[in-house]
């Protein structure tokens, strides 16, 4: 952790705002959280089957995600599937420790 007062520095609070930003929206929380929870790939079909929520939004939706890196691609001929990144998923929580000033805990990077 910085162990000065100041601000975190520009490119670190520009990266976590990207983070807070593809989180701030109740869908892709749902989308996150679907995918964490079942620890298996899935394609864009089974999301939308088990989330109620239209093809074109959800495939809106993982873009944003995916830019972020809190799920990943597999391309596997003309269709994707789509895993949670536990890497990056698992850099969340200290992000939110380190903004608010608190210790951050030793956590994976998230590159």
């Amino acid at each position: 952790m910085n162990a000065n007062k100041g601000p975190l520095p520009r490119a670190e609070t520009e990266e976590y705002a990207s983070w807070f930003k593809a989180l701030a929206d109740a869908t892709r929380i749902q989308i996150v959280s679907l995918l964490a929870r079942r620890r298996a790939p899935m394609s864009v079909g089974e999301i939308v089957a088990a989330s109620g929520v239209g093809q074109s939004t959800v495939s809106h939706h993982l873009k944003i995600l995916a830019e972020v890196r809190f799920v990943l691609v597999d391309k596997q001929g003309t269709s994707s599937l789509y895993r949670i990144d536990e890497n990056c998923v698992g850099c969340f929580p200290t992000a939110a420790d380190v903004v608010m000033g608190n210790p951050a805990p030793v956590a994976p990077t998230c590159e």
